[in-house]
């Protein structure tokens, strides 16, 4: 049983040293191992680790082919500026080979988590000797796969999975007693600038996570586009969290006066402290038709665009 640290009782720098000094107490003279994704849980666990142990930790960005628009060269930017070097990893080929075919949203997270930790990450950590990897699992992540609600990508001992035995490494899991609140406290007690520690949250499978049916390079660039123009004009409005989902079947639609087959987008836009529960955010209709035409305009292909007004629960933050 994990013992939650709620934010209201969190004391940052407490916290902070007694996590240094067990990251410290397990790696020993070691090397540790961490993947940042450049979401705030990814992004605090590095800048903990850093303080932990220095060069004995080497972080990498994974270039899944997943991402946002320039995320990875963004990221790494943020980190150089606070003297973190991070390495960025091309292993797209890999991702979009394991998700060839697939439109099950289990097998899809399945197959994600498999060729991250097994084939690419494991690869990695086999390459630099490294016996330990850290990882920014938060409660929310346990309390969801334990539940059976959605798989998440991070979770192994509670599902009864022994990550030395099948991956050939240990995982460090300092963050594990927080909720996103808390992490975003922490982050900021690291030094983490604003626009990271407040950076809406982005789910580990990455764009996939919001692609119904198959992923593939083309569905995946029009995820990216539509995310841009939702990313730009939601922006500063205060939201917990807000997307593009991309939806399986071509819709109907028109277009200079014809009939015109072409995707549809649904937009989501959500108002949550921990994401353990979330409502739809009351846009306004003149914001919900820019968030239309912007995307019917900047997004080769989608003819429809909806807005999801169904909270969590029985919805869910991510669509798959």
């Amino acid at each position: 049983m994990i013992k939650e640290i709620k934010a209201s009782e969190l004391d940052t720098r407490k916290f902070i040293d007694e996590k240094v000094k067990e990251i410290k107490s397990a790696v020993g003279s070691g090397i540790a191992i961490n993947a940042l994704s450049g979401g705030v849980d990814s992004s605090a666990v590095t800048m903990l680790g850093h303080r932990a142990l220095g060069k004995q930790l080497r972080t990498v960005f994974i270039q899944n082919g997943l991402m946002r628009a320039r995320e990875p060269e963004q990221v790494a930017g943020f980190f150089k500026k606070m003297g973190v070097d991070i390495e960025i990893i091309d292993a797209r080929n890999e991702f979009l080979k394991a998700l060839k075919g697939i439109t099950d949203p289990e097998l899809k997270r399945e197959a994600i988590t498999q060729t991250f930790y097994k084939k690419v990450f494991g690869r990695i950590v086999r390459e630099s000797g490294a016996k330990f990897l850290l990882q920014g699992t938060i409660l929310t992540d346990v309390d969801e796969t334990v539940a059976g609600i959605k798989r998440q990508h991070n979770v192994f001992a509670q599902l009864g999975i022994d990550p030395q035995e099948t991956f050939g490494y240990q995982i460090l899991e300092p963050l594990i007693q927080l909720r996103k609140d808390g992490v975003r406290m922490t982050g900021k007690a690291l030094g983490l600038p604003e626009e990271l520690f407040t950076r809406i949250p982005f789910p580990g499978p990455a764009l996939a996570a919001r692609i119904i049916g198959e992923v593939t390079a083309e569905r995946l660039e029009t995820v990216r586009k539509a995310t841009s123009v939702v990313e730009k004009l939601l922006g500063g409005r205060g939201a917990f969290q807000y997307m593009a989902i991309l939806h399986e079947d071509r819709v109907t639609g028109m277009r200079d006066g014809k009939r015109d087959f072409g995707q549809q987008i649904e937009v989501r836009c959500w108002d949550s402290i921990d994401a353990r529960t979330a409502t739809p955010t009351r846009l306004s209709f003149e914001v919900l038709e820019q968030l239309a035409d912007s995307i019917i305009s900047e997004v080769p292909g989608v003819v429809s665009v909806t807005y999801n007004i169904a909270s969590k629960p029985p919805s869910t933050i991510e669509a798959v």
